[in-house]
């Protein structure tokens, strides 16, 4: 095309009080984030990804900061301990429980469920995320819970 035929259309789009609009420009790829944690990094996945302005963490247990071990005590002190697991990443890569927009929730047993409601309420107080929940058989290192939560990523991109 002829610079001539380039230069019509954007005339006639600024006379009709509009603009050309720029080209798009490519997406930026996804970002694999491994966890800062030795024990951890050495299994096969990535604690979160990030593509664009969103956040994807993997599931999170009841794990002892550091340590490939659950607290101890059952459902509550794990729920607590895996939306502390779940803060720590989130804010690490740049965003907040203020911030998610969807979480997952697998339990071990779903007669637990409104005893981890209790808990989950404590660490989700407004602007509740999307959320599904569901019954388990078999969660890692025998957890009572894990939370997989999507999330959004304030300011600019990386």
């Amino acid at each position: 095309m002829s610079a001539r035929n380039l230069v019509l259309p954007t005339l006639a789009l600024s006379l009709l009080g509009c603009q050309a609009s720029a080209p798009p420009r490519a997406a930026a790829p996804p970002q694999y984030f491994p966890s800062p944690q030795a024990a951890i990094r050495s299994l096969p996945f990535s604690e979160a990804v990030r593509v664009g302005d969103v956040l994807y963490l993997s599931g999170q247990i009841g794990t002892a900061p550091a340590k490939l071990e659950l607290v101890p005590g059952g459902i509550v002190p794990e729920a607590r301990q895996t939306l502390e697991n779940i803060r720590a990443v989130l804010e690490r890569h740049g965003s907040s429980l203020g911030e998610v927009v969807k979480c997952t929730v697998f339990l071990a047993d779903i007669k637990e469920w409104s005893t981890f409601n209790e808990v989950y309420r404590q660490y989700f107080t407004r602007n509740l995320p999307a959320r599904s929940a569901l019954g388990a058989n078999g969660l890692a290192m025998g957890a009572r819970v894990e939370v997989e939560c999507i999330a959004y990523v304030p300011g600019p991109k990386p």
